[in-house]
């Protein structure tokens, strides 16, 4: 592996802080899927909805602060801070570094 998942986890909710959208979708692989468990359960297979999913998750939730960070046999888990409680998100990559998959809830 060439690249620290951990350090792309953080990355990430560094740009999803400071708002940066592109940013953001620059991390996720072409054919990334983002599982969503927030208000209800929804899956995003396109960049085109990962954009739309995130305009609309950055103004109704922004991130704060880094709540912790773990590795994980999956990959690694971040939770966060938001104006909702705090959220975890589960990263998966592909050989390059890119987010392959992101699965993300409330933490309970």
């Amino acid at each position: 592996m060439s690249f620290d998942p951990m350090v792309i986890a953080i990355d990430w909710l560094d740009a999803y802080r400071a708002g940066d959208i592109e940013a953001i979708l620059e991390m996720y692989a072409e054919d990334a899927v983002v599982h969503c468990g927030c208000g209800g359960a929804k899956t995003i297979t396109s960049h085109e909805a990962l954009r739309a999913y995130l305009i609309d998750r950055l103004r109704e939730y922004p991130a704060g602060t880094l709540n912790d960070l773990n590795p994980s046999h999956e990959g690694p888990i971040i939770s966060y801070v938001n104006n909702s409680g705090v959220m975890s998100a589960l990263f998966s990559f592909d050989v390059t570094g890119r987010i392959k998959e992101l699965d993300c809830s409330p933490s309970h």
